[in-house]
């Protein structure tokens, strides 16, 4: 009798997930002239998954707050001979958000696709953390995220066709020791774009939720840091940059673009990531206790500035600690990913008059 029910539940489980198999190759899409929109499209993640998606002849739009930024990353993409449209857009703003996207819908006919990546990193004790700092990353990793959807989904109802990929991380699912504001802000934006997920499909719209642990994107140098800033920045700078525990910002690139190729529901990102959010859902009280025992040997409330609240960026917080030998692969992706325009106009400058290793780092 339990034989035969637990063979029932085999068969059961091999035909949905042929069925969810079939599914997914049916989603599939081609990125050939499809308009996708990227927030925070001018440096690091943003930006590599524009490469990657020009050598898929899609047609780019990246938004984002800064106009330098903006024009190096238009110019590092016209070499590729991207369709490249970019737009000043502060996507914590929802008129900004609404406006811009009703005329690139006016001007390029569709939006296609909606990459949610505009975010930012803020790193310290909570005892140093504000309520502004919480206030910013909702603004960045929820509100603006809704801003664009609410403005984007009713076209894409209207077509019967979307796709919208937000860009949530590992600290949507497991709460790490100093990053609150970041992660009840990504925690925010998972249930979010789960939810969009579920309401959506009926009308052919398919919501991917991100997940990536540690990415070598560069965007360490623009990271915030509070408390001791810079013995946090050099663990984050480090941590942010060993190969186990980090992704190639392409590869990830890479992982993230199939994921909506593929319409799919999750991508988590690298392998630890992976096994924590298992490791989590199947031992919460054990992860609780491991994470409590490592946060006792973070760095606590700073004695580098009067109370610790500063707010520093990364390039702020360098030191003999950080840049060090295990950051290299993170620093080298700082000038490849435009995380620095000064340093890369310095390397520009060095290179056109034969010393373009001087800027380096």
């Amino acid at each position: 009798m339990f034989q035969n029910k637990f063979v029932l539940l085999g068969i059961g489980a091999t035909v949905l997930n042929a069925a969810t198999t079939v599914n997914r190759m049916m989603r599939r899409i081609d990125f050939k002239d499809k308009v996708v929109v990227i927030t925070g499209g001018s440096r690091g993640l943003g930006l590599v998954l524009a490469r990657r998606l020009a050598k898929e002849n899609a047609k780019l739009v990246l938004l984002a707050r800064n106009t330098e930024e903006l024009e190096a990353a238009e110019e590092q993409l016209k070499n590729q001979d991207a369709i490249l449209r970019t737009f000043e857009c502060d996507v914590t703003i929802q008129k900004e958000v609404e406006d811009t996207l009703a005329k690139i819908i006016e001007e390029m006919g569709a939006i296609d696709i909606l990459i949610n990546n505009a975010g930012v990193i803020q790193v310290g004790p909570q005892e140093v953390m504000t309520t502004d700092d919480y206030r910013n990353a909702l603004d960045s990793h929820f509100w603006a995220p809704l801003y664009a959807a609410l403005a984007v989904v009713p076209h894409m109802k209207e077509r019967k066709f979307g796709r919208i990929v937000n860009i949530a991380s590992i600290g949507g699912k497991i709460s790490v020791p100093h990053l609150l504001p970041y992660n009840a802000s990504k925690f925010a934006l998972a249930g979010l774009s789960e939810g969009l997920r579920y309401e959506l499909m009926p009308d052919n719209i398919f919501v991917t939720t991100v997940c990536p642990g540690l990415m070598r994107t560069g965007s360490h140098v623009n990271a915030k840091f509070k408390g001791k800033h810079k013995l946090e920045y050099a663990l984050f700078s480090t941590m942010n940059s060993l190969p186990f525990l980090s992704a190639n910002a392409e590869r990830a690139a890479s992982e993230i673009i199939d994921a909506c190729r593929y319409g799919d529901a999750e991508l988590i990102i690298t392998m630890p990531a992976k096994f924590a959010a298992k490791f989590k859902a199947l031992f919460p009280e054990t992860t609780a206790e491991a994470l409590g025992a490592i946060s006792r040997f973070l760095p606590k409330k700073g004695v580098e500035q009067e109370d610790g609240r500063e707010t520093k960026t990364g390039k702020e917080s360098q030191s003999e600690l950080s840049p060090n030998a295990f950051t290299y692969l993170s620093d080298k992706a700082v000038l490849k990913n435009n995380e620095d325009l000064v340093a890369a106009k310095q390397a520009s400058n060095g290179a056109g008059n034969g010393h373009g290793n001087e800027h380096q780092e």
